[in-house]
C-alpha cells in the first residue's frame, strides 16, 4: 500500500464520517448541498483507493541466480605498486578481475567494500552490474598524504556487519566473498604490522564460496604518490612514495605477503589465487555451483502493475468539479455583497 493501514484509518476515517454527517444534515435541512457532499465523499473514497494501491499480476520473471557477491577491495598505497603484468599497478589487476568475476556470475547481486585508512561500504547489494563496473573503472589508491599503513584485518568489522545483515535479510541466498589485496601489513596510524590472527574465522559459516585474490610479487614494486588528481598516481611522473625508516628515504618497495593471504583464505574457507597478470577467472568460479549450494538457484517471482490510475483520474475530475462549484459560489457571494 502507498500508506500504512493506520495512516489510512487516521486520515480517511474521520473524513468519511464528516462527509456522511454533512450529507445527512443537508438532506434533512434541504439546503441544496446534498450533491456537493456526495461529490466530496467520492473524493475521499478515491483517495482511499489510491492509498490501497490496487495492482494486478503482469508477468513472471526468472531470476538467474540468488547469489550475493561481496567484493572486498584493498585501496591502500601498496596496491599502486607497479609489479602487475610487468610494470602495471596492482589496481589494474583488481579492475580486470572484478569485471571478469561479474561476467562469470551474471544475474547475481553485487556489493563492494573498500578499505584503506578505514573500511567503508562503497556499494550496497545491487543487481546493477554497470554501477559496479563504473566503480571499478574509477578505482584509485588512497591519497598518499592520508595513508595510515596497510592491514588486511581492517575491513573485518565492516564485512561482518554486511554479511550478517545479508544473512538475516535473505538466509536462503548464497554469499560469495572475493577479497582482493596484496596482503601487506605495515605500521601506520591505527594499524599494526602484525594482523590480528583469526580476524575472519568467525565468518566461515556465512561464506558459501569465493576466493582471496593476491596481487604483487616477492620482488615487489615501487609506488607513485597520489594527491587526488589525474597528474599523480600510477602511470604518471609523480614522486615515488618513500620509505622514511631507511637512511636517505629511498623509494619504498611493496611486496606481496602470501602468508597473510593464505591465512585469510583459510579463515574464510575459500581458495587463495595469486594474480600476476590478466587472465580468465574460470578457475575462481569453477567450484561455485549456486544451484547446488542453494538447492534451487532459480526461482520465479510474480511482478505486479499498479492500477490506481482510474481512482486518481476520478479524484482529479471531482477536484476540478469542486473547484468550479466553489468559484461559482464565490462569484455569487461577491455579487450579493456588491
Amino acid at each position: 500500500m502507498v500508506w500504512p493501514v493506520w495512516a489510512l484509518v487516521l486520515v480517511v476515517g474521520p473524513m468519511l464520517v464528516l462527509c456522511a454527517l454533512a450529507w445527512w444534515r443537508a438532506r434533512r435541512t434541504r439546503d441544496g448541498t446534498e450533491r456537493a457532499w456526495l461529490r466530496r465523499t467520492g473524493m475521499v473514497l478515491a483517495t482511499l483507493a489510491i492509498g490501497l494501491a490496487p495492482a494486478v499480476p503482469t508477468e513472471t520473471e526468472t531470476v538467474e541466480t540468488n547469489a550475493e557477491v561481496f567484493f572486498v577491495v584493498d585501496r591502500t598505497g601498496s596496491m599502486a605498486a607497479e609489479d602487475y603484468n610487468g610494470d602495471q599497478a596492482r589496481l589494474e589487476g583488481v579492475r580486470h578481475d572484478i569485471v571478469a568475476v561479474m561476467e562469470a556470475l551474471p544475474g547475481a547481486r553485487y556489493s563492494v567494500i573498500g578499505f584503506d585508512s578505514q573500511a567503508t561500504r562503497q556499494l550496497p547489494l545491487t543487481t546493477d552490474s554497470r554501477a559496479v563496473r563504473s566503480w571499478a573503472e574509477t578505482l584509485r589508491q588512497e591519497i598518499t598524504w592520508y595513508s595510515a599503513g596497510s592491514t588486511i584485518d581492517r575491513p573485518a568489522a565492516t564485512l561482518t556487519q554486511t554479511l550478517e545483515a545479508a544473512a538475516e535479510r535473505n538466509p536462503a541466498n548464497v554469499r560469495l566473498v572475493f577479497f582482493l589485496s596484496d596482503g601487506e601489513n605495515t605500521d601506520g596510524d591505527n594499524s599494526s604490522a602484525t594482523p590480528q590472527e583469526g580476524a575472519y574465522a568467525h565468518l566461515d559459516p556465512l561464506v558459501d564460496g569465493g576466493a582471496v585474490l593476491g596481487y604483487g610479487t616477492a620482488e615487489g614494486g615501487r609506488m607513485r604518490s597520489y594527491d587526488g588528481t589525474d597528474a599523480s598516481g600510477p602511470g604518471t611522473d609523480a614522486p615515488w612514495i618513500t620509505d622514511e625508516t631507511q637512511p636517505g628515504a629511498p623509494p619504498a618497495v611493496s611486496r606481496i605477503d602470501e602468508t597473510n593471504l593464505r591465512r585469510l583464505a583459510e579463515d574464510l574457507g575459500v581458495e587463495y589465487v595469486h594474480r600476476i597478470e590478466p587472465g580468465p577467472v574460470d578457475q575462481l568460479v569453477a567450484g561455485i555451483d549456486v544451484e547446488e549450494l542453494a538447492a534451487d538457484g532459480r526461482r520465479e517471482i510474480d511482478t505486479f502493475r499498479d492500477v490506481y490510475w482510474p481512482a486518481a483520474a476520478l479524484l482529479a475530475l471531482l477536484t476540478a468539479w469542486e473547484a468550479f462549484e466553489l468559484a461559482a459560489r464565490w462569484r455569487r457571494l461577491r455579487e450579493v455583497a456588491a
